[in-house]
């Protein structure tokens, strides 16, 4: 064999050895004799080699040539479109939607490839790719210069009909999920490189898998102000991306979210409060102990912020939650239970850690009972197809249930899924109550100590007990007021 057969027996190129020999020749006249056909076929190879990438993650639109292998997820509908000249045939183009392990990309076919695509690829199938990167309106997009079916390769790409979140992975486009409402940001406007316009929202989601935020873009984008929290709604071609280290839903042109009615139950999973560590994005969940008011700041640009504390205890630990602009607003307060998603756990005041709950946080209020498993709880939502579990189904937090063993007990002792706004026949507490009074009292328990404090949603009230009662349950207490003490005789 000659050398130069021998460096084009290393190749893996779709260019023949005939028009190999005949680029070494040209390479070795173009260089008047400073290289051999050796170094001239070694030069050449090289130039094939170029635009061979590892993964799609690795294309830019800087780059001339790419090529790659990756897994089809999604063939467009060929279309029509006149071109300048009188005598020119009308032109055809398709969009196909690949992805291999590290992303996804939009491949453009063009004219005879186009009538090629739409009748030959099918989802699922494996391409070898050559073409010309560009920037395309929802990302780096490929011309296609080359393509073909390899039948022998496999890419880790599961592609489906319709998806749960723990489904979703880096690279699927054209996903179909059906998910609860959990939280929906205000519209956001923004200024394009080209100076156009564009809109964007963020609508969080979640099944009985997980939850993931959904990004919407331009036109779809005033959708997140059309949704209230429990409403179920079906998302339709999406596609995923990755934001520091987080899968993300997004939903273009192309795309649309829509109500509809299927039932649907988010169970979150969340962080024990004494396991937070600091630097960290996590869930929690708990009973709000206590609420500061708002206060207002000067930010660094002349502009006014807003932020409010709350205090935040499950059964392992409490915790103080920043609550930053809009989300200062929230109408929440002690005895409410309340699940805080993707909050920040920083370095708080006197080295103690605090949750920072920003922009890309959701805070979502829980139906009374849900964290102890009163009525609106998890065992009166187990079947989702139950008529008489409307709370749960209007929250879709209902199957919300601790993990430990306390939590579980606390579910039995619960005697009404009322809540905390459900006040006794006895009176309020505090100055509502004559000292030395024999009163009852029904709250909600926002401290599991000593004492033990409750909550009704509108006064707080210390009780002496040796009951042994569980953060967020509901309990009436009955017996003697004294110094602002209420030292029970009677717990239920």
């Amino acid at each position: 064999m000659g050398d130069i057969e021998d460096v084009y027996g290393d190749l893996d190129t779709d260019v023949s050895l005939e028009e190999f020999r005949e680029a070494v020749e040209s390479k070795v006249e173009q260089m008047g004799g400073l290289a051999d056909e050796e170094t001239a076929a070694m030069l050449i190879a090289h130039e094939l080699d170029d635009g061979e990438v590892n993964g799609i993650a690795d294309v830019t639109p800087e780059m001339d040539e790419v090529k790659f292998l990756a897994k089809v997820t999604s063939v467009g509908e060929t279309r029509t479109f006149e071109r300048d000249g009188e005598d020119e045939e009308d032109g055809r183009v398709v969009n196909v939607d690949v992805a291999d392990e590290t992303g996804s990309i939009r491949a453009t076919f063009w004219d005879e490839q186009a009538v090629a695509a739409e009748d030959e690829l099918a989802v699922g199938d494996v391409l070898r790719i050559k073409g010309r990167p560009k920037d395309g309106y929802n990302g780096v997009e490929v011309n296609v210069s080359q393509v073909e079916i390899d039948a022998d390769e496999e890419i880790d790409v599961q592609v489906q009909d319709e998806y749960r979140v723990d489904d979703l992975s880096l690279g699927l486009s054209d996903v179909t999920l059906v998910g609860q409402v959990l939280g929906t940001d205000d519209v956001r406007t923004f200024s394009r490189d080209d100076g156009s316009e564009g809109q964007v929202s963020n609508v969080l989601v979640g099944d009985d898998s997980g939850r993931i935020r959904v990004t919407l873009w331009d036109e779809q984008a005033p959708l997140a102000d059309e949704f209230e929290h429990g409403d179920v709604v079906e998302i339709v071609d999406g596609y995923v991306r990755e934001r520091d280290g987080d899968l993300e839903l997004h939903v273009g042109d192309r795309g649309d979210v829509h109500t509809v009615d299927e039932p649907v139950e988010f169970v979150p999973e969340t962080s024990n409060i004494d396991d937070l560590e600091i630097d960290t994005t996590v869930d929690i969940a708990g009973v709000i102990r206590s609420a500061d008011p708002k206060r207002e700041f000067d930010r660094d640009d002349g502009s006014t912020g807003q932020v409010r504390n709350v205090r935040v205890q499950d059964s392992t630990g409490d915790i103080r939650v920043a609550l930053w602009s809009e989300k200062a607003d929230l109408d929440i307060g002690p005895g409410d239970e309340v699940l805080f998603v993707d909050v920040e756990i920083q370095d708080g005041w006197q080295d103690d850690l605090e949750a920072s709950a920003g922009w890309q946080s959701t805070v979502i209020p829980l139906a009374d009972g849900a964290l102890t498993g009163g009525e609106d709880g998890p065992e009166a939502s187990t079947d989702a197809d139950s008529a008489d579990s409307e709370d749960s189904a209007s929250t879709g937090l209902g199957a919300f249930a601790g993990d430990t063993d306390e939590d579980a007990e606390s579910g039995s002792a619960s005697s009404s899924g009322g809540g905390a706004s459900t006040a006794a026949s006895g009176g309020g507490a505090g100055a509502a109550m004559a000292q030395g009074e024999h009163v009852e009292f029904t709250g909600v328990v926002v401290q599991a100590g000593d004492p033990v404090i409750l909550d009704d949603g509108e006064e707080t009230v210390s009780v002496e007990t040796s009951e042994d009662v569980q953060l967020g349950q509901e309990i009436t207490v009955a017996g003697e007021l004294r110094d602002g003490r209420l030292t029970a005789d009677d717990v239920r």
